[in-house]
This record gives structure tokens, C-alpha cells and sequence, in this order.
């Protein structure tokens, strides 16, 4: 059994799809579609249960993947620190990101670290602080860029804070609350709210917030992008609350306010604690320059 079929295996139950594994192994897709078909017959079992829309892995399928993947990780790392041992970073950089990361230019970090680490390359997942924090525990991803409330820190990860920034209150434009200097959380209270769904970190800063003040308030609207919650506040439907970052490219279709009582929101970098790759610290060395 080769390296490269458990690699194949590993990329289809990641992706789901043989088309897009072959892409991500860059081979065509027949190729990998005949490897895994011999690799099930070697084995005598399925792997994988193939319908017209969709790949999802067997019983004999979850119960292959899990050594896989440990033997697919282990010969990873055993390249990469022989590549290190002679100051090279090889291998790939898994970073997570959430949709309003304002604390640091992403793009430009990641033209910094393809120019010091040419061989090194970089996969970029998009999700909330919660989801991606445990992608770093679950050894899926090694880093990520997280939003959380004041006073909360990422768990089971190593971390350092990037940026405090208060939240303001995203109101349509020409809103009497924006002819304010500074609101307070009891002045929005009338508003319909659109905010993150409940339960993330996200929706967590205002939840806390509102709280600690004793307001109740309607959550009228719920969406994963701050994009769309502007959207709903340009039309007219409800209020939020962002970062001031996340709201820039919007001048023209809402307003803001600063709320006096409002959440705080901490930007952290967070990575695996026990044993960061050489990719990661690569990239927490660009990180740390930039800064």
C-alpha cells in the first residue's frame, strides 16, 4: 500500500468529491478515481459510497481513514523537519481566517510568506472563531485569525492578541440614532437587530453586552457574513453591530455610531500549542514582522 493511495483516500473523504480531491492531489481525476477503485479491491472492502451527487465514506471507509490520516501527517512532518533541519520551509500552511478579520492585511501576509517560503504552500479556509479554533485542536488546520468578546481567550490553543477595537452601531443611513456623537445599547433597544446566528462567537459580543446592561432586544435577522447583516441595515430593516474595519467599504449605504456601553471585540492569532509545524512558524515569524 503507497503513501500517495492514502493521500488520495484522505483527500476524497476531505472534499467529498473526487473531482475536486484530483485538483487538490493535482491529478486527473481518472487517475485517482482507478487508484482508489484498486486500493478498495486490494483491501476488499468499500471506502467510499459513490451516488450521482454526492461521496460520503463507509463504515470501512471511517475506520481506514483514521490511521490514514495519522500516516498521511506523520510522513508530512517527517519531510518537513528534514526540510527545516536545513532552513527550508516545504509542505503547507492550512490557515483559517474569519470573514472580518480587520486586524491585519491577510492578502499582503500571504505575498510575504510565498516570497520568503517559495516551496511552502498555502490553503485558505473561511469560518467562525469557534469552528476554526477547533480545526487547530483537531490538528486540521495550523493557525487562524479569530474575532472573540473582551475577556474571553481561545481554548486548547496557543494565542496572542492582534487588536481591541469597540463595536459601533451600523444604522441606515440618515437614522436619526446617527445625529448621536455616542449611543447607548438602551437607545437601540426599539430597533429590530440583525447579528450572527446564536451561539457563535460572534453573536456572543452583543449577546454578553446586552446582557451586562440589563436590554433586551429583538434579533430579528441572522447571517454568517457581516456582508449580508449590512445589507439588511442599507435596506432599511434593522441595526447591528460590527467593527468599525468591517464596515469601511460601506460608507456610502449606512451609517455608524459609537455605543458607550457597547462590546469590545479582541482579533487573535491562535495556533496549535503542542507542536506548531515548521509552515506555521514560518508564518507566525511574517506575522510577527508585520505587526
Amino acid at each position: 500500500m503507497e503513501l500517495q493511495h492514502l493521500r488520495y483516500v484522505v483527500a476524497v473523504a476531505d472534499t467529498g468529491s473526487f473531482t475536486r480531491a484530483a485538483e487538490r492531489c493535482h491529478v486527473t481525476q481518472s487517475a485517482l478515481s482507478h487508484q482508489v477503485a484498486a486500493l478498495e479491491r486490494e483491501l476488499g472492502v468499500r471506502l467510499f459510497a459513490r451516488t450521482s451527487r454526492s461521496v460520503r465514506a463507509t463504515e470501512a471507509g471511517e475506520a481506514f481513514l483514521r490511521p490514514a490520516r495519522l500516516a498521511v501527517r506523520a510522513a508530512d512532518q517527517a519531510r518537513e523537519d528534514a526540510a527545516a533541519a536545513s532552513g527550508k520551509v516545504v509542505g503547507t500552511l492550512r490557515l483559517g481566517v474569519i470573514p472580518t478579520v480587520c486586524a491585519v492585511d491577510v492578502p499582503a501576509l500571504l505575498v510575504a510568506y510565498r516570497a520568503a517560503h517559495p516551496a511552502a504552500r498555502v490553503e485558505l479556509r473561511e469560518g467562525n472563531s469557534d469552528a476554526l479554533v477547533a480545526a487547530i485542536r483537531q490538528g486540521d488546520l495550523d493557525a487562524a485569525f479569530l474575532g472573540l468578546r473582551e475577556g474571553v481567550e481561545p481554548e486548547g490553543v496557543a494565542s496572542r492578541a492582534l487588536s481591541r477595537e469597540p463595536l459601533v452601531a451600523v444604522v441606515p443611513r440618515g437614522n436619526e440614532l446617527r445625529r448621536a456623537r455616542e449611543v447607548q445599547l438602551s437607545d437601540l433597544a426599539d430597533s429590530a437587530f440583525a447579528d450572527f446566528p446564536a451561539g457563535t462567537s460572534g453573536r456572543a459580543q452583543s449577546d454578553a453586552a446586552f446582557l451586562a446592561a440589563r436590554v433586551r432586544r429583538d434579533v430579528a435577522f441572522e447571517s454568517d457574513t457581516a456582508a449580508s447583516l449590512i445589507g439588511l441595515v442599507a435596506a432599511g430593516l434593522a441595526v447591528t453591530l460590527l467593527a468599525p474595519g468591517v464596515v469601511r467599504g460601506y460608507r456610502e449605504v449606512v451609517d455608524t455610531v459609537a455605543v458607550q456601553d457597547g462590546p469590545v471585540r479582541v482579533e487573535h492569532l491562535a495556533w496549535d500549542a503542542a507542536a506548531p509545524r515548521s509552515a506555521a512558524r514560518a508564518f507566525l515569524d511574517i506575522v510577527a514582522a508585520a505587526s
